[in-house]
């Protein structure tokens, strides 16, 4: 199981998780009762309710890059180009627009 934090203009918006299922991905509680939530996309609206599937969410695997900078990609950091959320975690920490995504395993500990 893969996970990462999904981040909306420098606000942990969400978690975006990976598993023998699919995907899912699940709004921050907090981010749910600030008074400046909205949605990441018009695709996944506002809930506390998780969202599930079974394919990458459209929303999120567009932000991966394409043609020539996916080639880029996935040669020098040796993934997978089917591996999206591979992908996500490595290309899409900071995309541009106001969407970032860091792996949980990245996490640095708190000293």
């Amino acid at each position: 199981m893969r996970k990462a934090d999904v981040y909306f203009r420098d606000m942990k918006a969400g978690q975006l998780t990976e598993d023998e299922n699919g995907y899912l991905f699940c709004y921050d509680a907090a981010f749910l009762t600030s008074e400046s939530a909205e949605p990441i996309s018009l695709t996944l609206p506002l809930t506390h309710l998780p969202y599930r599937s079974t394919a990458m969410f459209p929303f999120f695997d567009g932000l991966i890059p394409e043609g020539w900078l996916l080639d880029i990609a996935t040669k020098n950091w040796k993934l997978n180009p089917n591996d999206r959320m591979g992908l996500l975690m490595t290309c899409c920490k900071d995309c541009i627009g106001a969407i970032g995504l860091i792996g949980l395993e990245e996490e640095m500990p708190h000293e």
